[in-house]
């Protein structure tokens, strides 16, 4: 994998012939690298998502992208807006090769028809410096290759192009992009106007949605929003509660 247009983006871009797990090593190599550098790998054997879940994929057939940033001087409340702007990046990079475009689902997931094409993880610096954003992309996964009934590829969506470094350079040149949005605006949502971006590519926000909370409970509502903290608002009959974590379904009554 040559990557030269990915190359081209971020001042540091190492491929990794296989890792167990790219955000590990990323973070593991942090303090000597600089801000926007990514490792990415075709063969990770130790992936993993939100809530510990396990990712794992055919060599060859997704990319792992993890990218670190090392936001100056960005109070660390606005990191939990991290996770959305990739997401919203990822949706912006795909949509242009998938001919029914995709949508993001609260909080990093990336859907194609309903289905998963992408998740993303974000982690912080053990000396909360800065974090990795780790993005996992399901480039060309056959049906029985998937993990999950409600997962897809680029492949199975008939997108117009497959190609690993189309795929890597148009995600690195959006996140680069409201990354910098972001950084402009000292970390205001608001004031750069990405959270009515990320609002506006949220599947999850006008849909009744169940949220496992942390603490095992159950949320039944319709999902209305997301507020200035990055979180999903959700109106159910106890009134309108503003969710930071959870495992969301989007139903379908």
């Amino acid at each position: 994998m040559e990557f030269r247009r990915s190359r081209a983006i971020v001042p540091v871009l190492e491929v990794l012939p296989e890792a167990g797990s790219t955000n590990d090593v990323l973070r593991q190599r942090a303090g000597g690298l600089p801000d926007l550098a990514v490792l990415v790998t075709d063969n990770q054997t130790g992936g993993r998502g939100r809530l510990g879940r396990e990712w794992i994929t055919p060599p060859g057939t997704a990319l792992a992208i993890s990218v670190l940033l090392k936001p100056v001087g960005l109070p660390s409340s606005a990191y939990g807006w991290f996770p959305l702007l990739a997401g919203l990046a990822m949706s912006r990079a795909l949509g242009p090769l998938v001919p029914g475009g995709v949508q993001v689902k609260w909080p990093n997931d990336v859907l194609i028809e309903g289905d998963k094409v992408c998740g993303i993880l974000a982690e912080l610096l053990p000396d909360l410096s800065g974090l990795v954003i780790g993005a996992g992309v399901n480039l060309s996964q056959t049906r029985e290759q998937l993990p999950t009934d409600t997962s897809t590829s680029l492949a199975l969506a008939e997108a117009t192009a497959v190609d690993a470094d189309l795929v890597l350079s148009a995600y690195l040149i959006q996140l680069s992009t409201v990354y910098r949005e972001f950084l402009s605006a000292g970390g205001d949502p608001i004031r750069s106007a990405l959270r009515d971006e990320v609002v506006e590519a949220c599947h999850t926000v006008g849909r009744p949605v169940r949220v496992q909370l942390p603490s095992g409970d159950d949320l039944l509502g319709t999902a209305v929003g997301i507020d200035e903290d990055g979180r999903l608002v959700v109106q159910s009959d106890a009134g309108r509660t503003a969710v930071a974590a959870g495992d969301v379904t989007h139903l379908r009554y």
